[in-house]
Parts: structure tokens; sequence; C-alpha cells
């Protein structure tokens, strides 16, 4: 693969144009590199050693999981190895699990974990995968502590691991699909499901059958650990199944433009129409809140991702690599909605102002390959760069081209769609590594504003028009939108609520009674809108 570069300029669009100025304006290069003997994985837990080395446990070896409950979510994929990967020497160590105790050994072959790192200890928290011990399916009820650098050497070394890893058991850490951050000693583990059972999409009562549940909450919790023993304390939970029925998503560090911390909860599935969550939730000590008033339309489950922090203007950038998406844009920059939720090359970022409203744009540039979902952002964290190690502060990067980070793993598809025919040739997963800088020696303008323009994507006709005029958009969400008729000073004819489900909708509006001359029609919603010149004659 040849070298690409990304670029991203970040100048603010859409709402919210108030808040133009000297936004701090940054390129993204990714070079792809291959490490030799490192795995093809996806979905994995990582930690990282004190000189850079990189631990990879968990995930799995195949790609995107078979329909059939026999052929779904195989125990022959697990990844049942510990890797030890040094992305700068280009060298991978591997040392098989089996080793360990039934308990140990079949959590961590599992997928899906949630994980955090804490000093020396990665935390890996729950996961799906098959328990010889239950011979089925299962979620696992544990929190596993383990030293990365003393695994790491011995790894490298070929000698036991056995004694780098210690577990607890308790139902609060069965969960899947969640994710889970660290703030001034609490962890949040947000969202996810239990699964128990072979996965079946024809339901839970069909075929072998399984049980599911959605843990609709945040649940937070101390870790008191003294490198032996380790207990939980101060557990509480932030409770709600109408925003926080979501798994399988993306959840960053954020800083919220009163200067506080937190954590925001990007898309996910799935929403009472079985299709993906469109509205952030923002998590804080203090609570959580449903931010209806933005949408995000292009990245919507778990992939690489990145928050960059611009300290001197107060703006907190989110960038998404690749993955799967209810949305994308068209070849004419217009929205397109694809409920099957395909396999993209996408890049995108969401912007957070520093007014608090915020803005989605789609890079004019794209991944390689239909890559990222399952795979993670690493970053270089031994630098000032960095804000608590999970941030990247744009305004300590220098102006010549930085090493920040990499892009690992991750399923590769062969094509957008294929859920419905896979038979496990469509996809794999991928042992692809890229090298992600930072450039701000040189700024081009590459990115593509989701507006109402091309929200809406509305169309009129015919135009000119006598008597009659059909007006067809897309309905971008499930907030209020209005059809609205004006005149050349503004004036409003006639106004029409439109309460469509998402997707595309047509309006007949009615002539007779105005006459000749030209008129204006505008599609009005909560944060956009979009408008069309009209001819009568």
């Amino acid at each position: 693969m040849k070298k690409i570069n990304l670029i991203i300029a970040a100048l603010i669009f859409g709402s919210g144009v108030g808040n133009i100025n000297a936004q701090e304006e940054f390129n993204i290069e990714i070079e792809p590199v291959t490490i030799t003997g490192a795995p093809s994985i996806h979905s994995y837990s990582w930690g990282k050693t004190t000189d850079n080395k990189w631990v990879i446990i968990g995930g799995r070896i195949d790609g995107l999981h078979q329909r059939q409950p026999f052929a779904a979510f195989l125990e022959s994929s697990n990844n049942k190895d510990v890797f030890v990967i040094d992305p700068v020497n280009n060298q991978t160590w591997s040392a098989s699990l089996s080793s360990l105790p039934a308990g140990l050994f079949e959590q961590l072959q599992s997928t899906n974990q949630q994980f955090y790192q804490r000093e020396n200890t990665l935390y890996v928290i729950g996961g799906y995968g098959y328990s010889t011990t239950l011979a089925d399916h299962e979620t696992f009820a544990n929190l596993t502590a383990i030293n990365v650098d003393s695994l790491a050497n011995a790894v490298i070394n070929g000698t036991s691991i056995t004694s780098y890893f210690r577990q607890i058991t308790d139902s609060i850490f069965a969960v899947t699909g969640g994710q889970i951050g660290y703030l001034d000693s609490v962890f949040y583990l947000a969202g996810g499901q239990y699964f128990e059972g072979r996965y079946n999409p024809m339901g839970p009562d069909q075929g072998p059958g399984f049980i599911q549940q959605y843990t609709d909450e945040i649940r937070m919790f101390n870790l008191h650990d003294d490198g032996t023993t380790i207990t939980v304390s101060n557990y509480t939970t932030f409770q709600d199944a109408a925003n926080l029925h979501r798994r399988d998503y993306n959840m960053s560090p954020q800083i919220f433009p009163n200067g506080d911390k937190g954590f925001t909860v990007w898309a996910g599935v799935f929403d009472p129409n079985d299709l993906p969550y469109l509205h952030s939730v923002d998590v804080l000590p203090s609570g959580h809140s449903l931010n209806s008033s933005f949408t995000q339309y292009l990245s919507q489950y778990h992939s690489a991702k990145m928050p960059v922090f611009d300290s001197t203007n107060n703006t907190m950038h989110t960038v998404f690599y690749g993955g799967l998406s209810q949305y994308t844009l068209d070849a004419t920059n217009n929205l397109i909605q694809d409920d099957n939720v395909p396999f993209v090359k996408t890049i995108s970022r969401v912007t957070r102002l520093s007014d608090g409203t915020m803005q989605e744009v789609k890079l004019n540039i794209e991944m390689p390959a239909l890559l990222g979902a399952g795979a993670e952002f690493i970053p270089i964290t031994d630098t000032n760069f960095y804000i608590d190690e999970d941030i990247l502060n744009i305004n300590h990067i220098p102006f010549n081209k930085t090493l920040v980070g990499y892009i690992y793993g991750g399923i590769e598809s062969t094509q957008p769609n294929i859920f419905f025919i896979n038979d496990g040739t469509q996809s794999s997963a991928s042992s692809q590594l890229f090298k992600v800088f930072i450039n701000k020696s040189t700024v081009g303008l590459h990115e593509i504003p989701l507006t109402g323009e091309n929200v809406f994507n509305m169309n009129i006709y015919p135009n000119p028009t006598t008597e009659t005029v059909t007006v067809s958009f897309f309905v971008p969400d499930n907030n209020p939108h209005t059809l609205v008729l004006h005149n050349m000073k503004g004036q409003t004819l006639t106004s029409i609520s439109i309460d469509s489900v998402i997707g595309q909708t047509s309006v007949e509006l009615d002539l007779k009674e105005y006459s000749k001359g030209e008129y204006i029609i505008s599609i009005n919603g909560l944060t956009s809108s979009s408008q069309k010149n009209l001819i009568i004659k």
C-alpha cells in the first residue's frame, strides 16, 4: 500500500458559524506498515509496556460473525494467545494462554471485552465467547488484572506467564460490547449487554435460543488493588433504558466547554426501530445527558477513534476511522441511507465548539479499504502531546510531521453489505497497522461539512410550475421538521409540519392561489435547514 495523506482543516461549518475564528488547523497522514508476525485480529484488548510495546489479548481471528448459530462465534476462531508487538523495531512475540486456569483462559479468549490500563495494570472486564466449562457461549462475569510489563517480558523471554494474572468475579462485570472509561479514580462501565448462548438473528426463541439483556446503564465503581487483592467499592449506576440501550459503539474522553472532563457515547445499536442511535450521550460524574440537538450520521459502530483537543480555542474534535455506518455521502455529497449499515471507508470528524454546539464533517479522503470496524487507535503517550494519556492536545504538536499513534487490526470486508450472504469468506481479520502523523506545516481544505443542503437533499419538481409542485427530501432524524413556502420578502405563506419517520419523503403543494413570480421553499429542522427557489409561471 502507498502512503495515504488525510487532510483535516479544523474550520467550522453549519450551525454555530459565529464561532469561526482562529481554530487550530492540522493535517493527518497515515502510513501503512507491516509488522512481522503481528496477528490478524479484531475486537481485542490492549495494554502498553513502559517501553512502548503492546500487549494484545482477546478478540477474534476471523472476520464478521456468520448468521447461522452453528457457525457464529466459533470457538476455533477465538484468539487464544497473548501477543507482544514492538511497532518501533518491527517484532512480535506470542505465548499460548492455555497454561492459565480455566477461569482465566476462557475469559481472556473472549471477544468485545471492556478494558482500561491504570499505570502498569491492564484491567479486562467481561467479554463474550465459548466456555468449555459451561459447554456454551457466555458473557464472563470476571475482572482480570494483568501485570503488563512482567507479562510482556515473560512472553519475550519464553518463561511462564501464569503469575501475572489475577481475577475476581462479580455479576456487575458480565458485560460485552460496552466501553469503559476512568476519571478521578472512578471506572465508568457504560452500556453493552449480557449475552448467553449462541447468536441467532431469528431471535431468542428460535433454534438453540439465547438470553440477551442490555445493561441500559452506566456502572460506576472504585477498584482498590494492592497488587494482590482487588476489591470493588462505591458501586452506583446511571440507569436509562431509552438512551443507554446501546452496544458495539464508540466512547471517547472529552473536555467540555466549561473545562469539565467526561466522556461521550457515540451512536451504537439498537434503537426501538432496530437501527443505530444517531444522538450522542455525554457522561459526567454528576450524571449523563442526551445530546438531541446533534445528529451523528457517519460512524455508528466501534472503530478506531482519536480525540483531539484545541486548548487555545476550547474546541474538542473526535476523529473516526472507517468501520460501519448507516449513512454515507454520494458522489454529489448528498446524504444517503442504507439501513443494512454497511462497512465503509469513511473517515469523519465531530467537533464540539466552545459554545457547546457540535458539527460533523466527512474527510474528502478515505481508508484504503473497507477497514476500521473492531480496530483500535493506540496513542504514543511518552510525550507531552497527550492530556491524561487519552486526549491529544493539538497545541502541543510542533509544526512538522509528528508521529502521534497507530491504528491496528480490525475487520476488512470485501464489499459493503455482506451480513446476509456471509459464509466466512467475505471478510477477514486484519493485521494491518497504520502510523498516524500530525502535520501542521501545510494545510489543505479536504472535508465535506454535513449541512442542511446535503442532509435534506431537497428537490422540487416541476420547476417552473403552474398549479402544483412536489417537494421531495430526506428526513434525517425524529426531531420536528417544517416545510415552509415564503415569498421573496421572507413572509411565510404556508407552513406544514412533517411527522414522517426517518427516510425519504415527499409533499405536494397546491399553488393555485398564488400569483406568478418567484418564491422560496425551505425545510427547517432543529439545527439545520435547506432552501430552494421556486418559480410559478
